[in-house]
């Protein structure tokens, strides 16, 4: 099924959940939450839907909807959320179907409150009360299913979307139970929290590599993704941006040629009084190619603003100020006196870290298509933050949010890049302008000149060690660009351990790891250059690909500046004592040691230490939480390259992975995403590059922006730890575990050490002469 998304636009169905559930006599029942929004034309809409929850809905033809409030970019999180409700439903397979929620609140994921996609969240965060969701469906069903069959309610099982009398083998399927009308039951928060959910023993649908429900249309063409609106009526917008990122002002506007180009329509310069976009001007005409060159005829002068002179260097230049200065730091981890021990160490290390910028760039450029209808504005796109969408798109038109309705689309490449607002405000302005729906497209120079890049970032960190070559101190500080702090949400900072106020712990997670160091300090320094010039968002696994990269590198320093087995280091690091015994909550039990459990399975598939590697080969290791404290995925990673010792050139020809997910929801799914995630890895390690001159982003294109190509891809050898635990994200976890890995296999090949990401032939072969 092409999956569609819930809106509340009256003329959808013209029926209201409030009726839905006074008029269950009518042979419609909802279980859950009681609301007034409208549904829309999806399966559950028409008369005789029941809903155990407002995720959850099966029609009188047996088929069942599953609302999902998450993204979906690829990862298949709809598919994922509809397995997890058909296991306790036990519906049949084959009777899933997905739409896509509106940005109505009932939707918000039911842990955050939020609807927003990132962080590996949305499986752990959801699993529960999906979990319940479709329980609450089941047991309504048998109740009901009971009482139309004339036997005791104990005596019956549900099964592939039929009930059975057990005894008497009579059974009625759950499309002819809807029907009749006889499930009457509203389910209160409460009752859905008290019951009992299946053991993971239990679980028949979970676990199994399932077809995934959005490949049909996916391969046959009928998916929906926001490029693919089309709107009577429609315009086209295209945008006309200034020479650096942010901060220049439109000073004046020529259109003159412009007006000679057929189809042209109007030139808007963007009002936005959110501070999203600054100095953005969009070319309307009524075809693309029109607006295109109109967008190209426009002649505009700037102010370029204050950020104009920013280049790389002055970025890490102020990184390198702000640390050695020491006083601007908000501490995130405090634990015992890091300062005393680190006086008092037998041995001290230092090391500095380096991360560059870095572009989304998904194959799906941004987009929106905005139509404004009766003072209702509609906004059709794909996007991972639908409340801070609202929000934003509201502010700009200055009107309720009750006003902004979003069509959720699916999303064609994502990665946090659509975690943002910017394409929305193009559009909402223009049609607003022009009084018609206007559909802005970025153009491939457009989606990376703009794009909110990963930050620039540079880490210090200094290690004290006892006689034995164990740490005893760990000092670590972490400088770069506050992405989460620019969204101007309080609830998504993190109040500092020494009360100095609120920062982005988004930019420092990872560096708060489950290595036993009793003195371990972590401080996050916004970096304020990096924060106005570039400005930075949030890219595919967010703080944890830096702050791994910097933790796990000079955790392999100094286990060869002590002699030291590096695995066999970390594993004495791992032993799970304290805090790091994990059990807090759900998805950190077991805590350290089964991040040594993923690290071993990762040796010992790998061949580390066993096999005979050929000349200038290595073999480097990692292991990692992946993400924010209290919702780890166990990863670890050996890599195998090889080095030319010539030309510094670098060829992975290996990557091992382990990760424990807790649960393995769908298997082939699971494996899909580690493998992406660490191609992903892999490019940023040794290939991935963005450059800042003048205020402005110089790559344009993939000619100057070069992810990895096919041939360059190597090997990848994966083993999932699926234990029962609670499920955890499986979308980001490698690609915190990679570049690591790859860098301590270069120094275990050629024994040189390199500290800054990409790793090029050049620093490589730099370090093998240092």
């Amino acid at each position: 099924m092409n999956a569609i998304t819930k809106t509340d636009k009256a003329t959808d169905a013209g029926v209201s959940r409030r009726f839905f559930l006074v008029g269950s006599a009518a042979g419609t029942l909802v279980l859950g939450y009681a609301a007034t929004s409208k549904l829309s034309e999806a399966l559950a809409a028409g008369p005789g839907a029941f809903a155990p929850s407002a995720w959850v809905a099966i029609n009188k033809d047996g088929k069942v909807e599953v609302t999902v409030g998450k993204a979906d970019m690829g990862q298949h999180i709809a598919s994922t959320m509809a397995q997890i409700v058909a296991e306790e439903l036990e519906s049949s397979w084959k009777d899933m179907t997905i739409a896509f929620a509106s940005n109505d609140p009932k939707y918000n994921d039911p842990v955050l409150g939020a609807q927003i996609t990132g962080g590996s969240w949305s499986t752990g965060m959801n699993f529960d009360a999906m979990s319940r969701a479709g329980a609450a469906g089941r047991i309504t069903l048998i109740k009901a299913a009971a009482e139309m069959m004339g036997v005791p309610e104990a005596e019956c099982q549900a099964r592939e979307s039929r009930v059975r009398h057990t005894k008497s083998n009579k059974a009625v399927t759950y499309a002819q139970i809807v029907a009749s009308g006889k499930a009457a039951k509203v389910w209160t928060a409460d009752e859905l929290k008290a019951i009992k959910l299946k053991a993971p023993a239990q679980y028949r649908l979970i676990g199994q590599s399932v077809p995934q429900l959005d490949i049909p249309s996916k391969t046959n063409g009928t998916a929906r993704y926001g490029i693919d609106t089309f709107l009577p009526g429609m315009l086209y917008g295209k945008l006309a941006l200034p020479p650096v990122r942010y901060g220049a002002k439109v000073t004046g506007l020529d259109d003159a040629e412009a007006k000679k180009v057929p189809g042209f329509v109007q030139a808007v310069v963007l009002d936005d009084k959110t501070g999203t976009t600054s100095g953005w001007v969009v070319a309307v005409a009524k075809t693309y190619e029109g607006a295109r060159k109109a967008a190209d005829a426009l002649k505009i002068t700037y102010d370029k603003g204050p950020h104009a002179a920013v280049t790389d260097a002055a970025i890490v230049a102020e990184a390198k100020r702000l640390q050695a200065e020491g006083t601007a730091g908000f501490l995130f981890v405090k634990n015992g006196d890091s300062a005393g021990a680190i006086g008092t160490a037998a041995k001290v290390m230092e090391a500095e870290y380096l991360t560059s910028l870095n572009i989304h760039a998904p194959m799906e450029p941004m987009n929106a298509t905005a139509r404004e209808e009766n003072g209702t504005w509609h906004i059709y796109t794909g996007n991972q933050f639908a409340t801070r969408t609202t929000g934003i798109a509201a502010a700009v038109l200055g009107v309720e949010q009750a006003k902004i309705v979003m069509h959720q689309h699916y999303l064609g490449g994502g990665f946090g890049r659509r975690l943002e607002s910017d394409m929305v405000i193009p559009a909402l302005l223009a049609a607003k302008a022009v009084g018609k729906p206007v559909k802005v497209i970025y153009s491939r120079e457009d989606d990376m000149r703009m794009d909110f890049t990963r930050p620039l970032t540079y880490q210090k960190v200094k290690v004290g060690l006892d006689g034995n070559g164990k740490p005893v101190a760990l000092e670590h500080d972490v400088i770069g660009a506050w992405p989460t702090a620019r969204w101007g949400i309080p609830e998504f900072l993190t109040p500092a351990v020494d009360k100095k106020g609120p920062h982005d712990s988004f930019t420092v997670n990872g560096a708060d790891a489950w290595y036993t160091i009793p003195n371990h300090t972590v401080r996050n320094y916004k970096n304020e250059v990096a924060q106005n010039a570039t400005p930075s968002g949030q890219l595919r696994s967010v703080a944890p690909a830096w702050t791994f990269w910097a933790l796990e590198s000079v955790m392999d320093e100094i286990a060869a500046a002590t002699g030291q087995d590096p695995v066999e280091m970390r594993l004495a690091l791992l032993d799970g004592s304290g805090a790091n015994a994990g059990g807090d909550k759900p998805q950190t039990s077991g805590g350290a040691k089964r991040l040594a459990n993923a690290l071993r399975t990762a040796v010992g598939r790998s061949g580390y230490g066993a096999i005979k590697l050929g000349p200038n080969e290595g073999m480097g290791v990692a292991a990692v939480s992946s993400q924010e404290r209290s919702s780890p995925t166990w990863t670890a990673c050996v890599a195998h390259v090889a080095v030319d010792p010539g030309s510094g050139a670098v060829t992975v020809k290996r990557l091992t992975i382990a990760m424990d997910v807790g649960t393995a929801i769908n298997p082939d799914g699971v494996k899909a995403q580690i493998e992406g995630s660490a191609l992903w890895g892999a490019s940023i390690a040794l290939h991935e590059k963005a450059t800042m001159k003048n205020g402005a982003i110089e790559q344009t294109n993939f000619d100057g922006y070069t992810p990895m190509r096919m041939a360059d891809a190597p090997e990848i050898d994966i083993s999932i730890i699926s234990n029962g635990e609670a499920p955890v994200g499986c979308g980001e976890p490698a690609v915190t575990v990679v570049a690591p890995a790859i860098a301590n296999a270069i120094f275990k090949a050629v024994g040189a050490r390199v500290r800054s990401l990409p790793i090029t032939a050049e620093a490589v072969k730099a370090a093998m002469k240092a």
